[in-house]
């Protein structure tokens, strides 16, 4: 599987799982009778919603992303391809702890409401990462796939050739046109 296309389907499952657990609270608070829980639910959402968004405000490969890219290993053959695998294999806490919590929501319906904004903070702060994953794979001419680790390893990479896009030249020799002598950052 691509890493770019990881990472958004990371996104996207973490705003599933936020979806499912804020619902979750809202059946379990109403079964409860606490008229509290939900509007200070509410509350924590809306703080973990600005808490992710600032986090994940950066359109720049965060430092763990760039250290997992720099690591992965060059390889001319494409890994096997096994989307469905990679995703529970790498994503099998978040799966764990949605489940734990919704679970636990008819007992301790707080819980599910935490971890409800936890899910949120990770959906917002990871959702540029694609895009910038995306943006060093065509200035390199590169692409990276998941490489298949044992669940509790950390994620590894490998780098494939791919296209290089023209973009970055065609970005710098504009720049060179516009000022010349100016180095263009």
């Amino acid at each position: 599987m691509r890493f770019a296309d990881f990472l958004k389907a990371t996104v996207m499952t973490s705003a599933a799982a936020a979806t499912v657990l804020a619902a979750i609270t809202v059946a379990a608070a109403s079964s409860h009778d606490d008229p509290l829980l939900v509007p200070f639910s509410a509350g924590w959402w809306v703080l973990a919603a600005g808490i992710g968004a600032v986090l994940g405000r950066r359109r720049q490969a965060s430092p763990q992303i760039a250290r997992v890219l720099a690591n992965a290993r060059s390889t001319r053959a494409l890994p096997e391809v096994r989307p469905g695998r990679v995703l529970l294999n790498r994503l099998w806490p978040l799966l764990l702890c949605t489940v734990a919590a919704a679970g636990l929501a008819f007992v301790l319906p707080q819980v599910a409401a935490i971890a409800t904004g936890f899910a949120v903070i990770w959906a917002l702060s990871w959702r540029h990462q694609d895009a910038a994953v995306i943006a060093i794979e065509g200035r390199d001419g590169v692409r990276y796939f998941v490489e298949r680790t044992s669940p509790v390893r950390p994620i590894k990479l490998v780098r494939v050739p791919g296209f290089k896009t023209r973009a970055w030249d065609l970005e710098e020799e504009r720049a060179a046109a516009v000022e010349p002598g100016v180095p263009h950052p």
